[in-house]
């Protein structure tokens, strides 16, 4: 099957958030450049082991499987090593065989300013500033926490996305903050033909809608969930906002303000971005999770929920 180009998936990941590099860093924290360079040259053929977002990567790459003109899933490594020092990093993408031939090494500057020039639709990176600053490119990021180890045994690539501020804008989210749950409630049913304006992942929903629809929707290999804090009436909203962009999301959970990490867990989530912290710190204690500084519940202490 096949797709147009301009349709192509390309993801960009920083090293740390796809191998665990996490006793280099210690190195380079408490003993500076120039002894993390050695570190690094020094264990060049040594082989990382996976990072949290290792299995996403994994699984992202396997759609090429799919289609027989072309790949249509590029992954594109965006690192603050520089290359002398990065050379560890590709010894290990060719040993796990991952098909990753694009690189910026950066040598220890902020690589975000290349996401764009990549054309890519997602940067996930461990450097929260990186990930802030791709954000106000109008790039889709997120920073990856921490995660439980293992992955799924299913091969089916599974995202699941927050709402407000993460696929949709946080123009709802911010009559909440300022005016409570009522008005929250009583503006969204107000507003129930009103599509919402796109967030910063719409974009990226839109790229894995249209790889979807190239594939056999009985056995495809992708499965995307909307899963918010939103319930009735603010429902409706956000359905026919879907509906206006033709996006399909196969799942939509509206969970009303319940903890949102067991209903991932039996999602089977490689990986779901919310904006608020405490959702993310709740999720990841079952899934991978991307944390999306985007919106107002970013600009203060307290989350909306």
């Amino acid at each position: 099957m096949s797709v147009q180009e301009s349709d192509k998936l390309v993801v960009a990941i920083s090293s740390r958030a796809l191998f665990d590099l996490g006793d280099s860093h210690d190195v380079y924290e408490n003993q500076g450049l120039e002894a993390f360079a050695r570190y690094q040259i020094e264990h060049e053929n040594d082989v990382l082991a996976p990072g949290d977002a290792f299995s996403l990567v994994s699984k992202l790459l396997s759609l090429n499987q799919y289609f027989s003109d072309a790949p249509k899933v590029e992954v594109i490594l965006l690192s603050r090593n520089s290359a002398d020092t990065g050379l560890r990093v590709f010894n290990s993408i060719e040993h796990y065989d991952l098909d990753i031939s694009r690189a910026a090494f950066c040598g220890g500057t902020s690589p975000y300013r290349y996401v764009s020039s990549f054309g890519c639709q997602l940067f996930l990176s461990t450097h929260a500033e990186d990930v802030r600053q791709a954000l106000e490119s109008g790039v889709a990021a997120a920073t990856i926490m921490p995660a439980p180890g293992g992955s799924s045994e299913d091969s089916q690539l599974r995202i699941a996305f927050d709402g407000d501020a993460v696929l949709f804008s946080d123009e709802a989210e911010r009559v909440y903050k300022s005016e409570g749950l009522a008005a929250f409630a009583r503006s969204e049913k107000e507003a129930a033909n009103e599509p919402l304006s796109g967030g910063p992942f719409k974009a990226f929903l839109g790229a894995l809608h249209r790889l979807q629809a190239a594939l056999d929707p009985h056995e495809c290999p992708i499965r995307t969930a909307l899963v918010t804090a939103r319930s009735a009436p603010a429902h409706e909203r956000v359905v026919r906002t879907l509906r206006a962009w033709d996006v399909r999301l196969d799942e939509s959970l509206f969970l009303g303000g319940m903890k949102k990490g067991a209903f991932l867990k039996a999602f089977g989530a490689d990986v779901f971005f919310d904006d608020h912290m405490v959702h993310c710190e709740s999720a990841s204690e079952h899934v991978a999770t991307g944390h999306v500084p985007h919106g107002i519940a970013n600009q203060s202490e307290e989350s909306a929920g």
